[in-house]
């Protein structure tokens, strides 16, 4: 059938290419749009079908004035990111997908992305030896380590269409977003249109400072994109950021994402799409626009976008793209009106509100020592761990005694005596990766470093540093620059290419350390350049961690303490005596930017490449079948079919209300998706660590639940199994709870486990922001294999709430002003919920306790769609029952 907006065609190149044009609809509204909001038009025009896209949302989107926070519209991404994390049980459901419909006779070819789809295969990495793991090739303890994923990986590249698996030793998925996949416009079949992708990780946001919209989703989500569906959302409110001002010399990009985190984080903008506009934003290179726009999940918002305009075509000029493919890019960007020239007022647009923000105003800052918001200024940080000493214990403080404030723990190591105190950096990692891809900061730690040797200056031995560039063209900048060998030097050692430290992949600290930390209960600090430093995190016996650019960290590593004034102290002694304090010996702006233009960009791009088009033999000689179906092996522990078309109909069954469901857990207050999710190595007296020595594995075979996140038998023992989950059954810190009937205290899984062989349904209590943090989809997998059917909340995180819904658990929420204490609920008590033959968006239901006490909730669905989701048994069954 004839389009119904055939008449917005547009071409370019003499007719060789069409695109939709919006700027034909000849609405003055379409001039006033965010441009974040025409690239949802845009993609609304062109995929406009009548059934999954209507007119209807067209007309929203064009009014979006109007219609913002209120119209529920579609839109359907030009791509979808996968890495292996988040990547490998999207595929596994695929997977087990397949064999559900061809046991109902149907073709299971069918089950194959529509949307085109990029899987990196080693995002993340665990680090066993600093010096051991430099590269995948030619480690064959690795390909033993992995081979079944890796196999897996293999088997997805070949079996399913529309799937492009980037292998193993090129680089992390945030970095070759950027550097490789990234396209700012799409070609297809003779038509052009923007790029655009979601991710299974929540630093997908990073593509927004090229331009490219884009942000984070569960994989439940990214199932349904990559077979077509597209993601609903309501439209957005955008808040405009107006940069004014003048950098800092002295002032990093992390200095200025920090500073935009906190404002933009008190500003209150959960949910919004942010776009950047004003003439500071022409001061920005892409690297440190995609630098700021990494942040936005930490200040909560949907995307970080910052439009094309001159800066990014000269940045594209140094990388791949042919000057045909620029041209084409340009004429196309400015046709459509997604093109900005920031120094023009006349251009911007209008937003639902507009926050300012004065780039002079930066000073240098870290972040900690526990939540990334908690911004401490490098000048008052010395004072500032000493107040985080005396406070009690929360979000900041340890509340460490005065008298034990002092003491000094000796400790032998490599038949050396050492000192360690409260303050002790004993973790330094440097990781060019997200919010440090700019290369910048990464040249600026280089010739810090340098500076610091051959100032005779040198980092403990015992201190566990590590270098985990985001992908081997940061290695290769950094050579050719001449300073990774400094990096060397003070023990900053390549250990690979992909997330590490960040997700608890740290490796374990020497023993004499750690015995020193126990034996004067001391807080020791870890320094990193990532994302994320959640107290415990980086490795349980580090209590104090601190987020800070990468020269920092350098500087922290070779104080050997977070306990020191740069500005009074120095960093140590020259071999002659001489004091050197930090200035001395940091690079200026103008250096580091001459470093930049001479070595990083034509160079590296270039690079790059030349390594994906080569490939490598270690990829190449990983062996799989050619199946439709994948041959799933019983004895493995990696990959395994999981349970969710267990008993999968073509018939919808009618709405399942609970009856006399238990408690399995009763929590408080900020339960994060790192709570609930499994992440990081797997504790020796876990759930998981028995299921696996069931098997006949070692401990040191077990590896991380990111590794086995294809066996859903390993990370439904991982899911609440958190050293840090406060249960208010039990009353302190780890994962354990009561099972009720009994009156045992137990693991979660093992508790879920025999309320589920006993037929007792399961709910969750838990108190506000339940499900903050990370895109997970192991967050609501988790919980539904333990047997939870609902969770009862004070408050949700938006994305973790759809999660839930998209695996058929319900999101209820406490009537405002309510919650489990002041409806006197000892979580003890035994939970009914009757679920009404037809369900609606928002509506409040009575819950009825065994005590006699009753209550309402209000049933968190944000559509008639999540309505249908639920009662399908969640979105994969959903599309399950439509192929059948």
């Amino acid at each position: 059938a004839e389009h119904p907006y055939s008449h917005l065609i547009d071409t370019l190149k003499d007719g060789q290419i069409k695109f939709f044009n919006p700027y034909k609809l000849n609405d003055p509204r379409y001039d006033k749009l965010p441009l974040s909001i025409r690239v949802l038009l845009e993609a609304a025009i062109r995929n406009c079908d009548g059934f999954y896209t209507k007119q209807e949302d067209v007309r929203n989107i064009l009014h979006w004035q109007q219609e913002q926070n209120k119209a529920e519209v579609p839109f359907s991404p030009a791509r979808v990111l996968l890495q292996d994390f988040t990547g490998i049980p999207a595929m596994v459901d695929l997977a087990a997908m397949r064999d559900a419909v061809a046991k109902h006779g149907v073709d299971p070819s069918l089950v194959n992305p529509k949307c085109p789809t990029d899987l990196i295969v080693d995002h993340s990495l665990q680090i066993d030896y600093s010096k051991w793991y430099v590269s995948l090739r030619n480690q064959e303890m690795e390909l033993i380590r992995n081979k079944e994923r890796l196999q897996f990986f293999k088997w997805c590249s070949k079996a399913f269409k529309n799937v492009n698996v980037v292998p193993p030793d090129v680089g992390a998925v945030h970095q070759l977003n950027l550097e490789y996949l990234s396209r700012v416009v799409q070609v297809s079949d003779g038509f052009i249109y923007p790029d655009s992708v979601v991710g299974t990780d929540s630093h997908t946001t990073m593509i927004n400072g090229l331009g490219i919209l884009g942000w984070g989703v569960g994989g439940i989500e990214s199932e349904a994109i990559m077979l077509g569906q597209p993601i609903s959302l309501t439209l957005p409110q955008v808040v405009g950021c107006k940069l004014v001002g003048s950098i800092n010399p002295l002032t990093t990009s992390i200095d200025i994402v920090l500073g935009i985190t906190k404002h933009l984080r008190q500003a209150g903008i959960a949910g919004k799409f942010v776009e950047f506009f004003g003439p500071g934003v022409s001061q920005l290179s892409v690297p440190d626009r995609t630098t700021i726009a990494n942040m936005c999940p930490e200040y909560n918002a949907t995307v970080s976008f910052f439009p094309v305009d001159q800066v990014t075509l000269k940045h594209f000029k140094k990388t791949n793209f042919t000057q045909e493919k620029l041209e084409l890019l340009e004429s196309y960007m400015k046709a459509v009106k997604l093109f900005r020239s920031y120094d023009d007022p006349s251009e911007d647009p209008q937003y639902s509100e507009v926050i300012e923000f004065n780039l002079s105003s930066m000073v240098p800052y870290v972040s900690g020592p526990k939540r990334p918001q908690d911004r401490v200024a490098v000048s008052s940080m010395k004072e500032d761990f000493q107040s985080c000493l005396d406070e009690k214990v929360g979000f900041k403080g340890f509340h460490i005694a005065k008298e034990k404030q002092e003491i000094r723990v000796p400790f032998l190591h490599g038949g050396q005596e050492y000192q360690l105190s409260h303050g002790s950096v004993v973790i330094a990692a440097v990781i060019s990766c997200t919010n440090n891809c700019n290369p910048s900061v990464m040249l600026t730690a280089g010739l810090l470093a340098r500076k610091a040797v051959e100032a005779g200056l040198l980092v403990k031995p015992y201190i566990r540093t590590s270098l985990a560039p985001g992908s081997g063209m940061v290695t290769h900048y950094l050579n050719a620059s001449g300073v990774l060998p400094y990096f060397n030097k003070l023990g900053f050692e390549v250990i690979g290419y992909g997330c590490a430290t960040c997700v608890g992949n740290t490796a374990p600290l020497p023993e004499a350390v750690v015995d020193a930390i126990k034996q004067g209960d001391l807080v020791a600090c870890g320094v990193l350049s990532g994302n994320r430093h959640f107290e415990g995190r980086l490795c349980d016996c580090v209590r104090a961690n601190y987020l800070a650019s990468p020269p920092l960290v350098v500087a922290y590593a070779i104080a050997g303490t977070v306990g020191v004034d740069f500005e009074k102290e120095p960093l140590g002694l020259t071999s002659d005596g001489k004091e050197v304090y930090l200035r001395d010996i940091w690079p200026s702006r103008e250096e580091v930017q001459q470093i930049e233009e001479d070595t990083v960009f034509s160079s590296i791009f270039k690079d790059l490449r030349g390594r994906m088009e080569k490939g490598n033999t270690f990829w190449k000689n990983v062996e799989c079948s050619d199946s439709l179906l994948f041959p799933w092996d019983h004895k493995s522990t990696y990959i395994r079919s999981p349970s969710f078309f267990s008993k999968l109909s073509k018939e919808v069954p009618p709405p399942q209300s609970i009856e006399n469901a238990h408690a399995l857990l009763f929590l408080g207050d900020k339960v994060t998706t790192d709570h609930i999710s499994p992440a990081g190595s797997i504790a020796r007296v876990s759930a998981a660590a028995k299921y696996l020595m069931s098997k006949r594995l070692t401990p040191r075979e077990f590896n991380s639940y990111g590794a086995r996140r294809g066996n859903d038998a390993v990370m439904t023992r991982g899911t609440f199994a958190s050293i840090k989950l406060q249960n208010r059954f039990i009353g302190k810190p780890g994962p354990k709870t009561l099972h009720i009937p009994s009156g045992q205290t137990l693991d979660v899984f093992e508790a879920a486990d025999r309320y589920q062989r006993d037929g007792i349904p399961l709910i969750i209590l838990a108190g506000k922001d339940y499900g903050s943090g990370n895109s997970r989809d192991w967050v609501a997998k988790g919980p539904y294999l333990l047997g939870v059917r609902a969770v009862i909340a004070e408050s949700f995180e938006k994305l973790h709430r759809n999660q839930l819904v998209g695996m058929g658990i319900m999101p209820l929420q406490f009537l405002s002003g309510q919650n489990a204490d002041s409806l006197e609920l000892s979580g003890k008590e035994r939970f009914s919920i009757t679920l009404p033959e037809s369900l609606s968006p928002g509506q409040e239901l009575t819950v009825k306790t065994s005590q006699g006490k009753s209550f309402s909730v209000t049933a968190l669905f944000d559509s008639d769609t999540d309505v249908i989701l639920f009662q399908h048994g969640g979105l994969l069954r959903y599309v399950a029952r439509t192929l059948l």
